[in-house]
């Protein structure tokens, strides 16, 4: 099944001015709600009370929600903890409240609609504001490592000028997908950055599809020694990996968007990360990467030493 054909020659590269325009509005925005309303931290970051109970019969997360909803806790993050009997409850501490008041007032709620005998109080956590730090650091700390091995990887696959094009690219979709949470206010928990770590590695694998092919193709135009247009032979290769890039974007899309619909409320925040990672990871692959690596030709190398390194790596 073909779904683009095989002779499609969009020009990528000649709109790159164009979409650096959209990709600096979409960062300024990002930048912008992330200064004045930051992001929303959830009690894996800022500390609060976890209350665990078992039921008598597995009772629905909604029913679960309507009954604490009344004693303020509406917010609540609620889920299966272990077997479907079993729930857990994650609520961020207010002030004036502790860990004991919390929990009773959510007992009471529950049982005044499922009855007291059908709940049992299992256990009682307060998560400190000192954790939420520590994990807090420990989110950033991943995303940089991980941006520092991308940075080592494609400058050994590549050259040191893609390694570049790959972490702007990186950053672009980070920082984009970072703004959404700020402007919508979701929760950013510990789940969303394993979101996000998963969105760098779907950018990097589509970004790295078209740098093989742009090495591809700079080594045969110099064994046909054609004069070397980088911009035609980098604009060619995007629009002959196209097929491939829509179509791992599209199926992807669907399980995630499954997800987002039907996964509930645990996964709700998770699945939008990777939906809006999916768009801009796409979008970055072909007019953030690619413009940022030809920018930077000459930089670094001569031309000619460059093609001839990437002509000799596997």
């Amino acid at each position: 099944m073909q779904l683009i054909r095989s002779d499609i020659n969009v020009d990528f590269i000649g709109k790159r001015k164009f979409a650096l325009i959209i990709s600096g509005i979409m960062l300024l925005v990002s930048l912008g709600a992330l200064a004045t309303k930051g992001l929303n931290f959830g009690i894996d970051f800022t500390g609060g009370t976890l209350v665990e109970v078992k039921f008598e019969k597995a009772p629905a997360i909604t029913d679960v929600r309507s009954a604490i909803s009344p004693k303020g806790y509406g917010n609540a993050v609620i889920q299966e903890f272990g077997a479907p009997e079993e729930i857990l409850i994650r609520v961020q501490n207010k002030e004036a409240e502790n860990s004991s008041v919390i929990s009773t007032a959510i007992l009471d709620g529950l049982a005044e609609k499922f009855g007291a005998d059908a709940i049992e109080m299992r256990r009682v956590e307060f998560v400190g504001p000192q954790v939420g730090e520590e994990l807090t650091r420990a989110g950033i700390m991943a995303v940089l490592i991980a941006m520092l091995a991308i940075l080592i990887y494609v400058t050994f696959r590549f050259e040191f000028r893609f390694a570049l094009g790959a972490d702007a690219a990186l950053l672009h979709d980070i920082t984009i997908v970072l703004g959404l949470f700020a402007l919508t206010g979701k929760e950013f928990s510990l789940p969303v950055i394993a979101a996000l770590l998963t969105v760098i590695g779907y950018s990097l694998n589509d970004t790295i599809v078209v740098f093989d092919r742009i090495r591809e193709n700079f080594a045969a135009n110099r064994k046909r020694k054609n004069p070397l247009d980088e911009n035609l032979v980098v604009n060619d290769s995007i629009n002959q990996t196209l097929s491939r890039t829509l179509m791992t974007s599209v199926t992807t899309l669907l399980v995630v968007l499954a997800l987002f619909l039907l996964g509930g409320e645990v996964i709700h925040d998770f699945a939008f990360a990777l939906i809006a990672g999916i768009f801009v990871g796409t979008y970055s692959s072909i007019y953030v990467a690619s413009p940022v690596m030809l920018a930077l030709a000459g930089r670094f190398k001569g031309n000619e030493d460059e093609i001839k390194e990437m002509e000799a790596r596997p």
